[in-house]
């Protein structure tokens, strides 16, 4: 991704870019393709009624996801306390996402992948939280 280079270029940017907050607005992107992946791929199982919860979660982490790292990236170097809420609110969805995903993990790869990247997201976002 190109979110470090981007920041760098900003021309009111103050301070040195966190590389904390670097690292959650890559995760955030990422997590929210794979979540919107996850949905698709769930939606395309023969089981789909088993996997509701997991597809809708999955679409509420992307969203989140999303938006955590649009407001996250608006905000780069600026070291504003104003998205601590979005943050705390991306950690959470993405807990239960990976969670939920976990469950169906043994019998369909793309949960597993789908909870692996929750995890990464969520401690992106918790180390953006504590820088």
């Amino acid at each position: 991704m190109h979110v470090e280079a981007m920041i760098k270029t900003h021309p009111q940017l103050r301070g040195n870019p966190n590389a904390a907050l670097i690292r959650c607005i890559e995760a955030c992107h990422d997590c929210a393709a794979s979540c919107t992946l996850c949905a698709d791929a769930c939606l395309g199982e023969e089981v789909v009624a088993e996997l509701r919860r997991c597809i809708r979660l999955c679409l509420d982490c992307a969203e989140i996801c999303r938006v955590t790292g649009a407001i996250a990236a608006r905000r780069a170097g600026a070291g504003e306390p104003d998205i601590h809420p979005i943050l705390r609110a991306c950690v959470e969805t993405c807990r239960r996402c990976a969670e939920e995903c976990d469950k169906h993990a043994p019998h369909h790869a793309h949960c597993r992948i789908c909870a692996e990247v929750c995890r990464t997201c969520a401690e992106a976002c918790e180390k953006a939280l504590s820088a």
